[in-house]
């Protein structure tokens, strides 16, 4: 684990996903696309080899019409900190040292220059969160004004995976630096492209510490809940619901079973 220097500020930050209003449009996907400079490849049809820092997922209730009721879940990085184990599952495998908890924001890095491929952190991972590059990518010349200069595009052969758009918090502590108060990053001033992108206002991305930022409230949430939490590896990314099948699904719950938020109370 890093040691913080006493002038950073210790921060968690994380985000809180409303699949009650997510439509499933997938438009987080592309912003993700454009700001991190994903590559894709001319025929997509195999989804299987391609990359998706967040990918959105379409779950049911399994029954059938009229009773169906459907789900989107945009599932990014969930940025563990894995109390339980000490750190994320992802961190204590890799042997290059390519992927670190970084203690003064709580993001999981990926540092595709130390990566060489040996995939035990896709393994590791139980939210599949992590793709491996097969191809090197290729942009069409009339994309070359597409790219984004903050963000280099990586190599075949390394994993691939969300980082919570880093290179924005950069800027947002650059900006703070030259300001005079490297402590004053405000809710606004980092937000991930998904969030800005999101058109439903699904997604909230904030420090979960602060009690200043909307993301820290929701969290709270009675019908809040993470992705198959009772692993122990405390992500970092919430999702709230109101239904109690969406609660069930995403945490698998077994069938004598309550969810908590649902425990004793009116679904």
């Amino acid at each position: 684990m890093q040691k913080i220097p006493s002038h950073t500020k210790a921060r968690h930050y994380g985000m809180v996903i409303d699949l009650d209003k997510c439509t499933g449009c997938a438009t987080c996907m592309v912003a993700c696309y454009s700001e991190n400079n994903v590559s894709f490849r001319d025929d997509e049809s195999v989804k299987l080899l391609s990359i998706n820092w967040i990918q959105v997922y379409k779950l049911t209730n399994g029954k059938p019409f009229p009773d169906t009721e459907v789900c989107y879940l945009p599932q990014p990085c969930m940025q563990c900190d894995g109390k339980d184990f000490g750190h994320p599952p992802c961190v204590s495998v890799c042997p290059a040292v390519a992927t670190d908890f970084d203690s003064p924001t709580g993001i999981v890095s990926q540092i595709t220059t130390r990566c060489f491929g040996c995939r035990y952190c896709m393994a590791a991972c139980p939210y599949h969160s992590r793709k491996f590059n097969w191809w090197d990518p290729v942009w069409p010349a009339d994309m070359q004004n597409y790219l984004s200069p903050d963000v280099s595009p990586r190599m075949r052969g390394v994993i691939e995976k969300c980082t919570f758009c880093y290179h924005r918090f950069q800027q947002a502590r650059q900006k703070a630096y030259a300001e005079g108060n490297p402590e004053d990053i405000g809710e606004d001033d980092y937000q991930t492209a998904c969030t800005q992108a999101c058109p439903s206002g699904a997604i909230t991305f904030g420090d979960l510490d602060d009690p200043a930022h909307e993301v820290y409230k929701l969290k709270n949430n009675r019908y809040a809940f993470r992705l198959l939490e009772r692993l122990g590896t405390n992500p970092s990314v919430y999702y709230l619901s109101t239904r109690k099948w969406v609660h069930r699904a995403c945490d698998n719950y077994l069938e004598n079973e309550e969810p908590a938020a649902f425990a004793n109370k009116q679904a």
